[in-house]
């Protein structure tokens, strides 16, 4: 069957039959509405009943489906009623509370219709007579009484000799003011569900329009607009043709609302009419009135409307089944995927044991990787988990922290180290420099950058519990109930190595003031290379004279170390002004020396820190509070978290779901390709 792709779906179809074309209606002769499907098609709306009935759609897999809109009172129900051959609800207001799913399945080999409501997990067989009061009552049940809506569908089976093999799904009426016993927001709550059916590329919209309105004001044709631009999938009925037939011709001509399906003008049935009397009216209407006959007979009557109907439901079941069938698989696929990911259920303390014990060895290689070799291939996109770069990076901002500190003052050069020996001259030899003046300055230096380490040690260590509580919350994600323990214990962990990181640098710099002391020959050269400028400082304090002819120089000197500094306030302290500068040089480069020092044992330090963490000291403390009073023991492995439990069971209905929908689908394929293959031979 050449039918033009009009719902999205893949180029790929099954191959099906046209329906066997209609029979010629007159007045006197009244055929089935439409010949039955042959033996390819049927099996085809089948599966698709089928997966509606195990509702496949609450897994995201769209289904073909013919969705019946139309403005209040614009006459859904009878047309319904016409092709189905049985009496609906009908009234003032609201009689479609909820959405409708009408099932109609030919069966030449029945006398009498066989009537079934499949509603809240039930099936209740009907007649004919009663079906209307039926549904009255079943949509009391799932919408409540009174004149509210609900969702929740309601399904119609109605096999019949004659019907057209159709599934479609009939929707509440558009109304825009909400009468008596009806909420507030019926509008909005109409547009949701109308919303629902008609958004998905694989519904075809059945919009209903009353002949005696003009098309562009229904608010159906709003709606369906908005979702099918091109109309390329929406099919128009006109109802009420015998009450407006002035103008309908050029209506439906000229499709100002951009129908792509084409128009069918019907007349509904009327009163106690018979459907066979309703009809024969129908066909002498629109053969025989001056103006509706002049309308193409391609576009009129309930028997055209069902053929319109068989061939788009037979063409879009066809091209959409395949690409059904391969969603159905991938959501399947995926969700065994997803269902083997899930913890382990554990019911016993060795397994439990087993997958604590686990979780500890795959935390520390992951903390090893992260931490101590410098890998991050488990986090490669969040650059705060590429630990060993940022800790570099911390080194060397502490780095230039310290370095930054006691900058050398150029504007007041050796007046510090003249105060002090001023200070703490004693009587003894001249020119002598004591060990207590050199202690006095290194003491002083030292203290200006105390803080320098604490706040390093406490930013690093910051840090580092946001990557192990990171690591170790991941490889405890499949068991909830054990993050909470290792959650603490890490924090305790963190704060106790906090407090022995900051112990240590109070001891560093203890040290640091007790004593000068390196065996490093760099101070030795350092200091040698510094005080080869003393005879030419020297000179410029006790000659200045010698630089006469460049007034530029008399009181300025580039040192070493030091830059350009200005010496004339210095001519004032010439009596100690040698002995400072010696103190200066020494000072400058066992500075360096200190400051050197200190930046690699913290490097050693942290190395030596997070090793021992992550080798001796996380396991323990992990273990210590787990079987803590507080804790709870290894046995809260053995309850499974209730986010665990809630996805484990989704997981298993969902492919139960998809099983039996897989299962569905295989047997109409087989049975295809079987037919197809008889053909062939």
């Amino acid at each position: 069957m050449a039918y033009q792709n009009t719902n999205g779906c893949i180029s790929d179809s099954i191959e099906v039959l046209d329906p066997k074309p209609l029979a010629a209606v007159d007045c006197g002769v009244h055929p089935p509405i439409v010949a039955s499907f042959n033996d390819r098609i049927r099996p085809l709306l089948d599966c698709v009943d089928k997966l509606r009935h195990l509702n496949i759609m609450q897994e995201g897999i769209q289904l073909p489906t013919i969705v019946v809109v139309g403005d209040q009172s614009s006459g859904k129900s009878s047309v319904l009623e016409s092709l189905a051959g049985i009496s609906l609800p009908r009234g003032q207001g609201i009689c479609t509370r909820v959405p409708l799913v009408m099932r109609l399945q030919n069966d030449p080999n029945i006398t009498a219709p066989n009537l079934h409501l499949e509603y809240n997990m039930k099936s209740l067989p009907v007649d004919e007579v009663g079906i209307a009061d039926a549904i009255i009552l079943a949509t009391d049940e799932i919408a409540g009484h009174g004149k509210g809506i609900s969702n929740n569908p309601l399904t119609l089976v109605v096999k019949k000799n004659g019907v057209p093999d159709l599934t479609m799904v009939d929707l509440p009426g558009i109304t825009r003011v909400a009468v008596q016993g009806q909420p507030e927001d019926i509008y909005e709550q109409i547009y949701d569900i109308i919303m629902k059916y008609i958004v998905p590329e694989e519904s075809i919209i059945l919009n209903v329009l009353s002949a005696t309105v003009d098309f562009p004001t229904c608010e159906s044709i709003r709606m369906s607009q908005k979702v099918d631009k091109t109309g390329e999938r929406t099919l128009a009925v006109v109802t009420k043709a015998d009450k407006a037939p002035e103008g309908l011709l050029e209506k439906v001509t000229a499709d100002e609302v951009n129908i792509g399906l084409g128009y069918v003008c019907v007349r509904n049935r009327i009163g106690n009419e018979s459907y066979d009397e309703a009809r024969s009216d129908e066909a002498r209407l629109f053969s025989t009135h001056p103006l509706l006959s002049k309308i193409d007979k391609s576009m009129v009557g309930i028997p055209v409307l069902a053929q319109k109907l068989v061939r788009i439901q037979a063409g879009i079941i066809s091209k959409c089944l395949p690409e059904i069938v391969r969603k159905i698989n991938d959501k399947l696929a995926a969700n065994l995927a997803e269902l083997n990911r899930l913890p382990q259920h554990l019911t016993s303390v060795a397994e439990a044991l087993t997958a604590f014990m686990r979780i500890l060895s795959s935390s520390k290689d992951s903390l090893k990787k992260i931490l101590l070799s410098g890998e991050f291939d488990e986090y490669p996109e969040e650059k705060d988990m590429h630990s060993a770069a940022r800790l570099v990076e911390m080194l060397d901002q502490y780095s230039n922290e310290l370095h930054s500190k006691n900058f050398e003052n150029t504007e007041e050069f050796l007046m510090e180290e003249i105060m002090v020996l001023q200070e703490t001259k004693g009587i003894g030899l001249p020119n002598f420099l004591p060990r207590a003046v050199f202690l006095n300055v290194l003491q002083k230096k030292v203290k200006e950058i105390t803080a320098s380490p604490e706040d390093f040690v406490g930013k690093l260590w910051n840090y580092l519990e946001r990557v192990v509580i990171k690591v170790l919350m991941y490889h405890c994600d499949n068991y909830p109930q054990l993050q909470s323990s290792t959650r603490r214990a890490a924090q305790n962990l963190i704060a106790k190595k906090k407090n022995e990181s900051i112990d240590w640098v109070r001891e560093i710099i203890g040290m640091e003031k007790l004593t000068d002391y390196t065996c490093n020959p760099d101070y030795l050269a350092t200091y040698s290379k510094f005080m080869a400028q003393q005879h030419t400082f020297m000179e410029m304090m006790n000659n200045p004279v010698m630089f006469i002819n460049d007034p530029g120089k008399i009181s300025m000197i580039n040192l070493e170390g030091v830059g350009e500094i200005y010496v004339g306030h210095l001519r004032k302290h010439l009596d100690v002004v040698q002995q400072a500068f010696d103190l200066k040089m020494r000072m400058m480069a066992y500075w360096k020396i200190v400051l050197m020092r200190m930046v690699d044992s913290m490097a050693l330090h942290i190395m030596f820190s997070i090793r021992n963490m992550i080798n001796k000291e996380m396991e323990n403390e992990i273990v210590q509070d787990l079987m803590a009073p507080h804790g709870g023991g290894i046995e809260r492995m053995l309850d499974e978290s209730p986010l665990v439990a809630e996805k484990r069971n989704r997981l298993n209905k969902s492919v139960k779901l998809l099983k039996e929908s897989k299962e569905v689908v295989a047997n109409i394929m087989d049975r295809i390709s079987f037919q197809s293959d008889h053909e062939m031979a």
